[in-house]
């Protein structure tokens, strides 16, 4: 069951748009390496959207874009 809620978590998380500031409708994956590390030095935003991030933070320092960026629903 936990397989499902992790798959279910990448799909949304390939889904999920910046809601806010300079990269605004920007898919979270697509965001600049460098606003996401701005963001993990000066502190995620709360939330849902802060795990999101903190998570987006590891996959662009480990350069796992692409296995992220199949997941979404065009």
């Amino acid at each position: 069951m936990e397989s499902l809620e992790n798959q279910e978590y990448l799909i949304e998380f390939a889904n999920t748009k910046m809601p806010f500031g300079k990269y605004q409708g920007r898919y979270l994956v697509d965001l600049p390496e460098a606003y996401v590390l701005w963001f993990k030095e000066k502190g995620f935003p709360k939330g849902k959207l802060g795990q999101m991030m903190e998570l987006l933070a590891e996959i662009k320092l480990n350069g796992l874009e692409s296995l992220i960026r199949p997941l979404r629903k065009y």
